[in-house]
């Protein structure tokens, strides 16, 4: 295992602390911290940001904190519920403040793997929003990692605890946060 302490972001979840995306979303990030990543997570009312305009340069201190740690990250976990077949809106303005990236010597996601999870209050949703968060993700250059996690949060997939009590989702969870924190070592070779 290599020395390098990989910096991993989550981001993700509702304004409701504790819903199925947040739970996912810590889930994963403690994958990540025992694969050797150090993590930060914007979740909750943390996401509770201005609508992103690139008219404005003025930023929030909430929407300046998300930039830098992602500007920082050497990968990024996102996790959204399933809202109509899509992602939240609440999700999309976090990443459209990715924007403010797009000048730095890696723009956007460049050089990062994403991992992408998806909830929703059945299946329909949550293919259809995984399938919308890899696209995005694509379009800020990021490299979706090989597994995607998609669930159906109409059956309790996690406790109050935050222990996952689908061995299946835990599993893919654990992957997928392997997966961001392998490619980001590799990056740094």
């Amino acid at each position: 295992m290599s020395n390098f302490q990989p910096f991993i972001v989550g981001l993700g979840g509702t304004t409701r602390i504790g819903s199925s995306s947040e739970m996912a979303l810590r889930f994963a990030l403690r994958a990540a911290e025992r694969a050797g990543a150090q993590t930060a997570i914007v979740a909750g009312p943390a996401l509770d940001l201005p609508m992103y305009s690139s008219e404005i340069f003025e930023r929030s201190p909430a929407a300046t904190e998300l930039v830098s740690l992602l500007r920082r990250s050497h990968g990024v976990i996102v996790a959204s519920p399933g809202y109509h077949g899509s992602i939240s809106g609440l999700v999309k303005n976090a990443l459209d403040y990715v924007e403010d990236m797009r000048a730095d010597v890696n723009v956007y996601f460049d050089r990062k793997a994403v991992g992408c999870v998806a909830c929703a209050y059945g299946w329909q949703a949550s293919g259809s929003t995984l399938a919308a968060l890899r696209s995005i993700v694509h379009a800020l250059r990021g490299w979706p990692t090989p597994i995607g996690v998609a669930f159906n949060s109409s059956v309790q997939v996690f406790d109050a605890d935050g222990n996952c009590l689908d061995a299946s989702v835990g599993k893919q969870l654990e992957i997928m946060a392997q997966q961001v924190v392998d490619f980001a070592r590799m990056r740094e070779k």
